[in-house]
């Protein structure tokens, strides 16, 4: 019980980190390539495609077994191999909003792109910038514990859950609770989370459509 409770910091810490870090940069290139489009977009965009091509949790074990492991570097790999979703879900919900008589309106005013993204654009797609946020947090709680379960990231020994599942499966039969303890712990999260960002999600819709 101590080490579960213990290990809840190191559990959503992390992958807090990972999906803070994803968000801010992956709004930022999101709402560039969704409002200029252009060049820009297709910078952007191809930069996507390649990250995305790739086996994110493959390259996460090449990656941070070549650097000799370590929290910091799983977080920055993981953080990057993020940006994907949360730039296409910005990207997505920029084009779409740009497209709307307010936007139009704010041009034809001459007003800064700066000022109509940051004022305009970005308040209203912040339902979909919260929902991305908690989908790249769940994912990446979840890839913490599988690299931590294979024994990279989390020192062997910590209180970590993915290193608990890992060290209990020589008992399962004598201790069960040793990795169903953490592992129940990961769904339940994982599954709040998820609960959370389609409460918010449809609260924000709700009050948007209102105002």
């Amino acid at each position: 019980l101590s080490r579960v409770i213990v290990g809840t910091r190191g559990a959503i810490v992390g992958p807090l980190l990972v999906a803070l870090t994803a968000i801010v940069t992956g709004t930022i290139l999101g709402l560039v390539a969704g409002y200029h489009r252009g060049p820009a977009d297709s910078v952007i965009g191809r930069f996507v495609d390649i990250v995305y091509a790739l086996p994110s949790l493959l390259i996460a074990i090449v990656v941070i077994g070549i650097s000799g492991g370590g929290y910091a570097m799983t977080v920055l790999v993981l953080a990057l191999l993020s940006l994907p979703t949360a730039v296409r879900m910005v990207r997505s919900a920029t084009m779409r909003e740009s497209g709307k008589p307010y936007i139009e309106a704010a041009r034809s005013l001459r007003l800064p792109a700066a000022a109509i993204v940051g004022r305009h654009i970005l308040p209203n797609i912040m339902a979909t910038v919260i929902v991305t946020f908690l989908l790249d947090f769940v994912i990446a709680m979840i890839a913490f514990s599988a690299l931590a379960f294979l024994g990279i990231g989390a020192q062997p020994g910590s209180a970590d859950w993915g290193v608990m599942i890992a060290e209990g499966r020589t008992n399962l039969y004598v201790n069960p609770l040793f990795s169903l303890a953490p592992a129940i712990m990961l769904i339940l999260v994982a599954a709040s989370a998820t609960v959370l960002g389609d409460a918010l999600f449809a609260r924000l819709t709700a009050l948007r459509e209102r105002s």
